[in-house]
């Protein structure tokens, strides 16, 4: 019997500081290019990441990403490397922006920063976004525009513009160097290069985030760029449908909170859910022991989850626990045990009681929005007098 895993003769590069890397078989390639050998020769591990020096600029590469809670989300800081990686010294990156952003421009690679907290990911308002990035690109005359291909708004932007614009555009890449990049195609039977177009629509993981520099992070004013409020657009924005968050997938999901063996006052945890609005995980043991039912198992043999916050509570951190979190973004840990292996998985670790822990966060997000409500009845009151008089 053959127990060999067959590996896909065209799995493409992965670039990377150090150039391009096929993981193959444990054999690497390299981009045969001048900017990827400076990289490799100034890529170190080192905690004070020099700025990447650009000198005269003349050319222009723009990233366009939408913000989610003032942040990035993976896929668009890999689309900002992409673009990072490719600048030669003559060129800077610049990134709009739709939304806030309260990441660190320069950490990402970014040399000129243009934001926009005018829009918001959650309305659909596909012309005026369209009419905002051809007004950056008309000011900035980027040489190429780098857009995450997602299904949250900036694959369909990318689209839209290169249309109007009447650009060359490459979709879902998978493989990207300084001189080509390659999709693949016919429900992947097939494989498809050219070189670089105007508009390239990155496939996730095609690039390594992680840069051994860092951007100048300089800001500027966004105001050549406004809202188009007045826009006749043909679609409708009926909004968001709100749910109680029990009932999202944990798939999902965005924000989760997790029941392990620690915690024995289900209700309680139930209750901080309810107050987080998040929904609702557990580990394998706490499945098992009837206290919440199988689709609710967050594990390799439950659900893989990607959450931007995962809390996990009295839950030691089973190896299969640990591989169902592995693409969260960040991780809470609360547990008594402050070497317990989800410790060393968790962006920050709170070593305490489960039961007392949750009862305080209750307390505080109770207290939190009854401040948050008397501070919104302050506002209205002062409106009405100003009103009146």
């Amino acid at each position: 019997m053959n127990t060999l895993k067959r590996i896909d003769p065209r799995r493409p590069f992965v670039i990377t500081a150090a150039g391009l890397k096929r993981i193959t078989l444990g054999e690497a390639g390299s981009a045969d290019t001048s900017d990827a050998q400076w990289l490799a020769q100034h890529a170190h591990a080192s905690a004070a990441k020099p700025r990447r020096v650009v000198s005269h600029p003349d050319h222009v590469l723009l990233v366009v990403a939408h913000a989610e809670r003032g942040a990035l989300d993976d896929h668009a800081c890999q689309a900002i490397a992409a673009a990072a990686l490719l600048a030669d010294a003559h060129t800077e990156v610049a990134l709009l922006v739709f939304g806030e952003l309260k990441d660190d421009a320069g950490a990402l690679g970014v040399d000129k920063l243009i934001e926009l907290p005018g829009f918001e990911r959650r309305t659909f308002a596909p012309e005026s976004a369209l009419r905002a990035l051809q007004a950056c690109a008309a000011a900035l005359a980027p040489e190429h525009v780098f857009l995450p291909d997602n299904a949250s708004g900036d694959g369909d932007l990318g689209r839209r513009y290169a249309a109007a614009a009447g650009a060359s555009v490459a979709t879902h890449v998978v493989e990207i160097d300084a001189k080509h990049v390659g999709v693949y195609e016919q429900a992947k039977r097939a494989w498809a290069a050219r070189s670089l177009p105007e508009v390239i629509l990155l496939a996730p993981n095609a690039v390594e985030a992680k840069l051994p520099f860092v951007g100048a992070g300089e800001r500027l004013a966004g105001d050549f760029i406004r809202p188009a409020t007045d826009l006749a657009s043909p679609y409708k924005d009926l909004g968001l449908e709100s749910i109680d968050a029990a009932q999202v997938a944990l798939e999902e999901a965005d924000f989760i909170v997790s029941a392990g063996n620690g915690v024995t006052d289900i209700a309680a945890f139930g209750r901080l859910a309810g107050a987080f609005g998040a929904a609702i995980g557990a580990s394998r043991v706490a499945v098992d022991n009837g206290h919440f039912t199988r689709d609710k198992q967050v594990g390799a043999t439950g659900k893989t989850v990607e959450a931007s916050v995962y809390i996990a509570f009295g839950i030691s951190g089973a190896v299969q626990h640990l591989q169902g979190i592995k693409d969260c973004r960040h991780v809470i840990a609360v547990n008594l045990d402050g070497s317990a292996p989800i410790a060393k998985r968790a962006n920050l670790t709170v070593v305490g009681d489960a039961q007392g822990t949750i009862a305080a966060l209750i307390e505080q997000v109770q207290a939190a929005r009854a401040k948050r409500g008397e501070a919104s009845a302050n506002r209205d009151e002062t409106h009405s007098a100003g009103v009146a008089a």
